[in-house]
């Protein structure tokens, strides 16, 4: 999903639209999904779990060139305040559990073609470290927090709850 926006900073790589308006990439993406269960399965083995009494979140996190430490903090936090849990509550509020999964496929760019590009995920040499520093962010904020194994093949499953689905982006 590409953001279209006139007054936004053209980054290297971008294009116009059909109507004129420039494509540009964002910062960090976060597609989160509140769930009355999630986990995680590599080569048959539960990684990751959230079971949570009432709802809790499943944070996609996808991580571009341009990212760093600081971005990941305030998206940690944004999405520990966010309120899209039963009564405009927040994970901070009823202390609901957040599963945080990388995914890289969150930067496809689909615009040519029929194969997807995704020259605007960063590497993996950059992106793990921040998938794991937004845990850690999470974590630093009272956050109890599981994750995925970075660059496996995974299973996620979950229930997703409503559905809500949001996605995170500064």
């Amino acid at each position: 999903m590409r953001i279209l926006g006139c007054a936004e900073a053209v980054t290297p790589g971008s294009s116009a639209s059909p109507t004129g308006r420039v494509a540009t990439s964002r910062i960090v993406r976060i597609l989160v999904q509140r769930v009355s269960s999630a986990r995680v399965v590599v080569a048959g083995d539960v990684v990751g779990a959230i079971t949570p009494t009432g709802q809790g979140l499943l944070a996609l996190v996808g991580v571009t060139h341009t990212d760093d430490t600081a971005i990941a903090a305030r998206l940690a936090e944004k999405l520990w305040q966010l309120r899209i849990l039963d009564g405009e509550r927040s994970a901070s509020d009823v202390a609901a559990p957040v599963l945080v999964v990388s995914q890289f496929t969150l930067y496809a760019n689909t615009a040519k073609g029929r194969r997807p590009s995704w020259n605007a995920a960063a590497p993996r040499d950059v992106a793990e470290p921040l998938v794991t520093a937004f845990a850690e962010a999470l974590r630093a904020l009272g956050a109890h927090v599981q994750t995925g194994v970075f660059g496996a093949d995974m299973a996620v499953e979950l229930v997703n709850d409503g559905p809500v689905t949001v996605l995170l982006e500064l």
